[in-house]
């Protein structure tokens, strides 16, 4: 495969605005395409590339041809005029008739030929805009964590469909046009030379050179203007789209005219930009067809000397005019391949940057598949940050042994979250190991590590798709009895069961159809179908209210049992429970031990705990006093008690 793009690493806090931005080489590009247009183990499309090119060179003979039949039907004809002008008797010569149909059928081959090369062609075009657009989709995948949480969501789709569109253009022009052109123009100069001398040739070859000197001008400075617009075009997206995916946010603040402002703003700059694409384009056609008027005209000239002079027949005449008229339908053409090309250079250049962007995490060479035996996870002495500005984590070292449950407590901000991230191997530490049974992460395939943890987050996000599927995510092969043996652990079952659809009910973008509690236990079913030989808990029972929180506890501590867990815990009430718990300050353990151990001790753990206790008995208090005055009739009107206390 040849490489793409200039290896940049995803790393830093401008990946997205400069992955947006980014200008690739243009000759690079294009000859990144080629591999597509001759792809290596599929002698299918080779075989066609190779058909098409034959059409196409058939199709030029036959195309130059045609103007050489008009010649001679024109002097046949002339001829035969001259004769009816004499008084003699008249009738259609064979020549004539001959020459007549010739180019008919000429004219009617172009087409045809050309249309069975396009036949041919479509295929390997359409074969290059899948590979591009599946290989550009994997690797956006392979990209790290810190890419995906800079980048644009709406730009960056907007970017992927104009580079899709291009690829296919810039394939076909590139391939079937520039080359054609190129062989009609050597074949008309070779029509000219027999036919008339160098005198031509050279007027056709200067036309032909002012022409696309013209055309290549104009077009750069149009192509300055195109990335102006699709700039325009992509920030009017991105408004678009994030403020649709923030639409509950919009209402809640009753923002929608600021969010139209903020659009209507990115569209005035479209529709600047916009217009003076157009303008330009009108600048750019009218000095194409004034240039090859005055060559045109000027052949025209000569030849009307000629058969002026008797050097030359009306036929000559006529070939003149047709060749020139011939030519310029391609030339024309060859002019706007030229803009489409550079513009679809312009629309890929950024999948392309794409491409050329590295994984700032990548499996080590030699990287071997993870074994899990036992399943005990070590952190030693790891050192992390996000940037070289912003320490996280400080000389952490702890262990999860085999089958236990260990959770991880703190303040925001105390690091937390950063050690699931680092487990999972979404960022590589700068300090120490992490190890799985005696295995540092850094040195097994990034597949089997992620494939030997089970997680379920706080935010869960699904995907738009139906409940089953969702379910069925965590492990694609299962059955639908697994699932719904997964569902009825996650206590989702019954729910699930009483709408219309079932399993089969959409659950809507990102799983906004259903509640909070509802997506945490789709994703609870989803890690049990995975069954995974150790659990990641980032306070998976958040959402969920005090009933189906204590029958989720119950079915998660079902399934963590003789199970690795980690616990990242947020409400402490959960991990009381758990084997030992360690407790974060500063992105440092300041504690650790039992839950009796660590009330004993009255430190962090222990204020963390009477904060959170006072906070559930203000909460109960305020539930029962709205509960009597519900009761009583003193709730104002409008008014629900379950909108004022969560559970």
């Amino acid at each position: 495969m040849v490489a793409i793009g200039h290896g940049r690493r995803d790393r830093g806090g401008q990946v997205d605005s400069n992955l947006l931005g980014a200008r690739e080489d243009h000759w690079k590009v294009f000859k990144g395409l080629l591999p597509y247009v001759w792809p290596e183990g599929r002698p299918d499309l080779r075989r066609n590339v190779v058909i098409a090119f034959g059409l196409l060179l058939v199709a030029k003979l036959v195309t130059v041809s045609v103007p050489i039949a008009f010649k001679m039907a024109t002097d046949a004809l002339t001829k035969l005029s001259g004769e009816a002008a004499a008084g003699g008797p008249v009738t259609l010569a064979a020549a004539a008739t001959f020459m007549i149909l010739a180019y008919g059928t000429g004219r009617l081959m172009t087409v045809v030929l050309n249309q069975i090369r396009d036949v041919f062609f479509t295929k390997v075009g359409q074969n290059a805009v899948r590979q591009l657009n599946t290989r550009t989709f994997l690797h956006l995948h392979q990209l790290s964590l810190r890419f995906h949480l800079e980048r644009r969501t709406g730009g960056l789709s907007r970017v992927l469909e104009r580079s899709a569109r291009a690829i296919e253009l810039i394939i076909r022009m590139g391939i079937l046009n520039v080359v054609p052109t190129i062989i009609e123009l050597v074949l008309i100069c070779g029509v000219l030379f027999y036919f008339f001398d160098a005198t031509y040739v050279v007027i056709v070859v200067v036309t032909v050179a002012v022409y696309l000197w013209f055309t290549f001008k104009a077009s750069e400075w149009r192509i300055a203007i195109r990335r102006e617009m699709n700039d325009s075009d992509t920030d009017a997206n991105t408004k678009a789209i994030d403020s649709l995916l923030n639409f509950e946010t919009v209402k809640y603040f009753g923002n929608e005219g600021l969010e139209s402002r903020r659009f209507d703003s990115a569209m005035e700059r479209y529709e600047g930009a916009a217009i003076r694409t157009y303008s330009s384009l009108a600048i750019l056609n009218a000095g194409q067809a004034a240039i090859f008027t005055v060559g045109m005209v000027t052949m025209m000239w000569l030849a009307a000397r000629g058969v002026a002079a008797g050097t030359h027949t009306i036929g000559d005449f006529v070939l003149v005019n047709t060749l020139m008229i011939q030519l310029w339908m391609p030339l024309n053409f060859m002019g706007m391949v030229y803009r489409e090309i550079k513009q679809g250079l312009v629309d890929i250049e950024v999948m392309f940057a794409l491409l050329g962007q590295e994984p700032e995490v990548e499996d080590r060479p030699g990287a071997k598949p993870l074994v899990v035996k036992d399943g005990e996870i070590r952190f030693e002495k790891v050192f992390f940050s996000y940037d070289q500005e912003r320490s996280i984590l400080h000389d952490v070292s702890f262990t999860v042994p085999a089958g236990k449950m260990v959770a991880i407590v703190g303040p925001s901000g105390a690091g937390k979250s950063t050690i699931s991230r680092i487990l999972f191997r979404f960022y590589d530490i700068e300090k120490g190991r992490v190890t799985i049974d005696g295995q540092d992460i850094r040195d097994v395939t990034q597949a089997s590590l992620r494939s030997a943890i089970g997680v379920v987050p706080q935010d869960t996000v699904l995907f738009n798709d139906t409940i089953k599927y969702n379910i069925r995510y965590g492990r694609p092969e299962a059955s639908d009895e697994e699932i719904i043996e997964a569902a009825k652990m996650a206590q989702i079952d019954s729910f699930i069961r009483a709408m219309p659809q079932g399993y089969d009910t959409m659950v809507g973008e990102r799983g906004l159809k259903l509640s909070g509690g509802e997506k945490q236990r789709v994703a609870i079913a989803r890690t049990i179908l995975k069954s995974p030989p150790i659990l990641m808990l980032d306070e998976a029972t958040s959402a969920l209210d005090s009933h189906t929180e204590k029958e989720i506890q119950d079915a998660l501590d079902k399934v963590s049992r003789d199970r690795t867990t980690l616990v990242i815990a947020h409400r402490l009430s959960t991990i009381v429970h758990a084997d030992r718990i360690l407790v974060f300050e500063a992105g440092r353990v300041a504690e650790q031990g039992t839950h009796a151990e660590l009330i004993a001790k009255g430190g962090l753990y222990a204020s963390l705990w009477n904060r959170q206790r006072q906070a559930e008995k203000a909460r109960e208090e305020l539930a029962h006093a709205l509960e009597e005055a519900e009761r009583t009739g003193a709730l104002p009107v409008g008014w629900e008690r379950s909108n004022i206390v969560s559970e």
